[in-house]
This record gives C-alpha cells, sequence and structure tokens, in this order.
C-alpha cells in the first residue's frame, strides 16, 4: 500500500481508527433512551454520566414518567424522576452505569433496574451542589410481575 499518498494515508488511518478498540467502541455504543422532565437538574447529570460511560443517550422531554413505569413494569414504589430503556430493560431513577452493563452481559429475566428515590452520591446525585454527601443506597432488579431484589449495594 503506497502510504504516501494523500487519500491513502487517509484510507489507512481511518481503517485503523475503525479497527481500534476505540473505533470499535463508538460503533457499538448501547442506547440508552431517557424520558425525563425538561427543568430535572439531576437527570441532566445523570444524561451526561451515562454518555461519559461510553453509552448513546436519546432523551426525551416528558411532563411525567409515571405512565412510563405503568407500561414498562416498574412499581410505583421504585420510582424515581426519570425513566429509560436500554435494550429490553427498564431503568428507574439513578442507575450506576456499571449495574446497567453488568445487566446486559447477565441478561437475566427481569423488567429491569431501579435506583428509588434519588440517594445523594448515585450518579446525577453526586455533583457539586451536593457538597460530597453521600447516602448508601440499594441498586434492585425488577422481576416481572414487580418483586424486586437486591442487585448491588452501595455504601
Amino acid at each position: 500500500m503506497n502510504t504516501t499518498h494523500p487519500q491513502a494515508l487517509r484510507r489507512a488511518l481511518l481503517t485503523a481508527l475503525i479497527l481500534s478498540p476505540i473505533g470499535a467502541l463508538a460503533q457499538t455504543a448501547t442506547t440508552v433512551e431517557v424520558w425525563k422532565t425538561p427543568d430535572c437538574g439531576c437527570c441532566k447529570d445523570w444524561v451526561k454520566y451515562l454518555r461519559s460511560n461510553g453509552f448513546r443517550v436519546v432523551a426525551h422531554d416528558v411532563s411525567d414518567t409515571s405512565s412510563f413505569r405503568r407500561r414498562n413494569g416498574i412499581p410505583d414504589e421504585y420510582g424515581s424522576c426519570h425513566s429509560a430503556l436500554v435494550e429490553e430493560y427498564a431503568l428507574e431513577g439513578h442507575v450506576p452505569a456499571k449495574e446497567i452493563k453488568r445487566l446486559l452481559r447477565e441478561r437475566p429475566v427481569a423488567v429491569g433496574l431501579t435506583v428509588p428515590s434519588m440517594p445523594l452520591g448515585s450518579p446525577g446525585m453526586d455533583g457539586p451542589e451536593y457538597e460530597g454527601r453521600k447516602f448508601p443506597y440499594d441498586v434492585f432488579l425488577i422481576a416481572r410481575g414487580g418483586k424486586a431484589s437486591v442487585y448491588q449495594t452501595y455504601r
């Protein structure tokens, strides 16, 4: 291959990028669709957090996410301020990227994951305005039918 020709060099560099781990990641980024209210700052922070962890995010501004929860099998007691879909799984609240990736790797028979309420220290609830405060919280796996079990604990 003649790499001294500008087009050949460009083609070789693009091929190398596409075949590199970074190029492969860019091509295969998992999409998370998020439903959130337009003015919620912690929802915007969670979207930024997901993007910084390699997810492609499509955000939808809505007035209320309770219909999403009902439609996707998340009981109201496990609700939070935003809802999402990743592949066939529902996500509710400030779910850490690590647990989303684990869910997609393990593929349990389940509705999805939830971090109920808005615990300080969870992704999106960890900005400077919270002055480093952190509360322990659990990530729950919601089974079909609405039963929840602890998927991961954060202390």
